[in-house]
């Protein structure tokens, strides 16, 4: 299945040849100041012998400065609206917000209305995508029909149409007996599980983590064992039946030590988390901000920073924004009645910056866990810096500093967790098939 944004199809523009960069290829872990050339929508030459004088005569030359040159970003978990939820996002927002921001490739959710449970939704979103988007959007179906978790869907269609994974979205799939066939189905096609993890009746009344602060705050919280006991048991079915299978967002310590267990198994498991679990705690909730309230919720300081060891170590494989719009009526409540979500195509990178400025992370770790990784988990050939690989690149500037202003970010709802912070790290220029689709 073909991927392609709307230009791809168009004549590939001039070469462009990227000079003076600070080339950070999270695939190889090669870190390198040189420069790059891009032919025809991929990359021709990289490396420190290539300078301007090597380009060809109608290519255009974009002085870099020291500035970082890497592969987009892949964002394995983002809520786009269409269909049926346009006022939250439209494929048009959602992809400038991810340009703006260096994702060059969203997995879109299964939650839409209806949800992407059919070949023709998965059709629909493709051809909208192609039509308005400026990134690549790939669709990830429902797992079971209309992500009931009752039916399972049909996933050999929907993965025949252009699904690259499936999963019910945030909703975690009840029976186990369900779960065993999807997972047992999904193996038949080698095809991706995505598991939202929280147990619909342990954490049912919860609105924030279990612990002192929710009492304080006067709040019912969800204990870490809604996370830990379905994945507990996903775990035990993906050794029942070798399916290929993704913890979407892991937030707590007992969740990677299970992690750890399977993978030292040599499972087919991969985990991932969202910026905002590795960048924020239950304590930046503070008076309430109704903009932290999320699924599954932050955690206390010390499951975080359990977090973000894992991700420096490669037991968390992914990172990726979480990105789900939500609009005033549903965001301007009391804590305990608004909805869950943030924003976070925009800032994902920005935020994953500061554990690098802390010492916490690696720039080439940070980058492979929100590109090269996720590329290896979907199959797809970007990710890299290589001779040969499609150009879907970002230039940026670690060090740059700006503040969060809503107003000025491209997503139609504002509910970002970082209204008003200080940032480092200001995407330049965003190229996906050799095209600019964002430039400062």
């Amino acid at each position: 299945m073909n991927h392609e944004p709307p230009f791809a199809s168009a004549r590939h523009p001039a070469p462009v040849l990227f000079a003076r960069a600070r080339l950070v290829d999270p695939a190889s872990g090669v870190e390198q100041q040189g420069g790059l050339l891009i032919v025809d929508g991929v990359i021709r030459d990289l490396g420190p012998a290539l300078t301007p004088a090597a380009a060809p005569d109608d290519a255009r030359i974009v002085d870099c400065g020291g500035d970082v040159l890497a592969p987009g970003l892949i964002d394995m978990r983002a809520f786009i609206g269409e269909p049926g939820a346009e006022h939250r996002e439209t494929i048009r927002s959602a992809t400038l917000a991810a340009a703006a921001g260096g994702v060059t490739t969203i997995v879109a959710s299964p939650a839409t209305n209806p949800p992407i449970d059919d070949p023709a939704v998965v059709d629909f979103l493709l051809r909208r995508a192609r039509d308005r988007g400026l990134v690549r959007v790939l669709p990830s179906a429902a797992l079971t029909q209309d992500r009931a978790g009752r039916e399972i869907a049909e996933i050999g269609l929907l993965q025949r149409a252009g699904a690259v994974a499936f999963g019910d979205g945030a909703r975690t799939i009840a029976s186990a007996q369900v779960m065993r066939r999807a997972l047992t189905y999904a193996r038949d096609f080698d095809a991706l599980v995505l598991a939202h993890l929280g147990d619909p009746e342990l954490g049912a009344e919860g609105v924030m983590n279990e612990g002192e602060f929710a009492s304080r705050l006067g709040l019912p919280g969800v204990p870490r064992e809604a996370e830990t006991i379905p994945l507990d048991r996903d775990l035990r079915l993906v050794a029942l039946t070798g399916a290929r299978y993704h913890a979407t967002i892991v937030t707590c310590a007992p969740s990677l030590e299970a992690l750890r267990a399977a993978k030292a198994q040599g499972l087919p498991v991969t985990a991932g988390t969202s910026i905002n679990h590795l960048t924020l705690n239950e304590n930046d909730i503070g008076d309430y901000r109704t903009f932290l309230k999320l699924s599954p919720p932050l955690r206390g300081e010390e499951d975080r920073r359990a977090l973000v060891a894992a991700l420096a170590e490669g037991l968390i494989d992914v990172v990726s924004s979480d990105h789900d719009p939500q609009d005033v009526e549903t965001k301007r409540l009391p804590f305990a009645e608004c909805a869950d979500g943030a924003i976070g195509l925009e800032t994902m990178l920005s935020a994953g910056l500061r554990l690098v400025a802390a010492g916490d992370v690696t720039l080439p770790r940070l980058l492979a866990a929100m590109s090269s990784r996720p590329a290896e988990i979907l199959g797809l050939p970007q990710g890299r810096l290589a001779r040969g690989a499609p150009a879907d690149l970002i230039r940026f500037d670690p060090h740059e500093p700006w503040i969060v202003d809503p107003a000025k970010l491209a997503s139609r709802c504002k509910n970002t967790p970082f209204d008003e912070a200080r940032m480092e790290g200001r995407v330049k220029l965003t190229m996906v098939a050799g095209r600019v689709v964002h430039e400062a």
